[in-house]
């Protein structure tokens, strides 16, 4: 692995978090995300303290990118093999929160399905190398079961910028409710084909978020999300009474 790369991801990185941090102490364009969200008001959308998350994923980060001038000969070839995917993926979560700030809606669905994408190929490109440590995998397991949450938040902030606030056929809160429960399925699908439980534990953080954020108004949204919670958190258990498995494929 080349050290143009490895600094050319440290310096993504470092990009990215002082974006995200101007985002909100400047703000950009005079507005927090959390003011934006509030105002486009989805359903979906969690509770504001579930998204102290992004300080765990960029720890997690931080670590993963200086890891790689102590790598072991399995995780140096993970680095390797992801090659550039780490720096594309930090340019799309860039230019999403410079594109939502500035409030282009629809521009914002690219940049997050861009940066799912990126993360899809990092976790596989890990995946797919024999022998890697545990945290070599860490750090996106939980980064992309964020943005699998974020991707959903996005769709919803996409419809109801353009006046679906409603809900389009179906009312917003059955919708919600609807997500919930593909989120749900694709929680257990994802933790079972991957042996992978903090992605799973990501989601319970955000459905846990849901409830708390909805149960006044909307409480069967509230329901939906803690019963969804619960059964993701006990599938997620399974695996870490037998540690052995996770990860193990």
């Amino acid at each position: 692995m080349s050290r143009t790369l490895m600094w050319s991801n440290i310096i993504a990185l470092a990009i990215v978090i002082t974006v995200n941090i101007l985002s909100n102490t400047i703000p950009i364009n005079n507005q927090t995300a959390g003011e934006i969200s509030d105002r486009l008001n989805v359903l979906f959308t969690p509770a504001g303290f579930v998204f102290s998350i992004w300080s765990l994923i960029y720890l997690l980060l931080i670590i993963w990118v200086f890891r790689q001038f102590i790598a072991r000969p399995a995780d140096e070839e993970a680095y390797a093999n992801i090659g550039w995917w780490f720096v594309i993926s930090c340019f799309f979560n860039v230019s999403w929160l410079l594109l939502f700030h500035y409030e282009f809606f629809l521009l914002t669905m690219v940049a997050m399905v861009g940066l799912l994408i990126s993360l899809i190929a990092i976790y596989r490109m890990i995946k797919k190398t024999p022998h890697t440590t545990f945290f070599m995998r860490l750090p996106f397991s939980i980064y992309l079961g964020w943005i699998s949450v974020a991707t959903i938040v996005n769709v919803g902030v996409v419809f109801n910028s353009l006046g679906f606030e409603e809900g389009l056929i179906l009312p917003g809160e059955i919708w919600t409710i609807l997500l919930i429960v593909v989120a749900l399925g694709l929680g257990l699908w994802f933790t079972w084909y991957n042996t992978d439980p903090f992605y799973a534990l990501v989601l319970v953080w955000a459905f846990f978020g849901i409830g708390v954020e909805r149960q006044a108004e909307y409480p069967l949204i509230a329901i939906t999300a803690w019963i969804a919670a619960a059964i993701l958190a006990v599938f997620a258990l399974t695996f870490f009474l037998r540690p052995r498995k996770i990860y193990s494929r």
